[in-house]
């Protein structure tokens, strides 16, 4: 639940119900029952979002369903590829890619599908934690000019 149902949402959920498992396993019942008691009620009263289940639904519908003109996978875009010989340097792998901690913005401007490849898996909500992950996103989309400002 804390992963599928409640996500982004409040991302400590997670945290919380294995340090739960952690604390039953350590300490056994019934003060490990305690831990477990916190962690469900602690589920039960936090922000809902599946997001991030329903992106990672849509990505393995894309990747089965073949993104290709024949049904097929696409190669990888050539900027993402790794270079570590002089030939795969020479036929452009690596070139032009962006480094995020030499240009943050910059990464987030470069195109991470193979070429004509659309995609928009991802639709954050406005719930607990995963209303400031949608303004990031809003934030960098119209950075970038792709829409109107809000996640699709």
């Amino acid at each position: 639940m804390a992963a599928e149902d409640i996500g982004l949402a409040d991302p400590q959920a997670l945290r919380l119900c294995i340090a739960a498992r952690d604390t039953v396993e350590f300490l056994g019942s019934p003060e490990g029952d305690l831990a477990l008691a916190q962690a469900v009620v602690y589920l039960a009263l936090a922000p809902k979002s599946n997001s991030v289940y329903v992106a990672w639904k849509n990505a393995l519908n894309a990747v089965r369903e073949g993104a290709g003109p024949d049904g097929g996978s696409l190669a990888i875009p050539l900027h993402l590829r790794n270079a570590p010989t002089a030939l795969m340097r020479q036929q452009g792998y690596g070139r032009g890619y962006a480094y995020y901690f030499d240009d943050p913005e910059g990464s987030f401007n470069q195109n991470y599908l193979p070429d004509g490849v659309q995609l928009d898996l991802y639709a954050p909500t406005g719930e607990g934690w995963e209303a400031r992950v949608a303004d990031r996103w809003r934030k960098l989309r119209d950075a970038h000019g792709e829409g109107e400002g809000a996640p699709d």
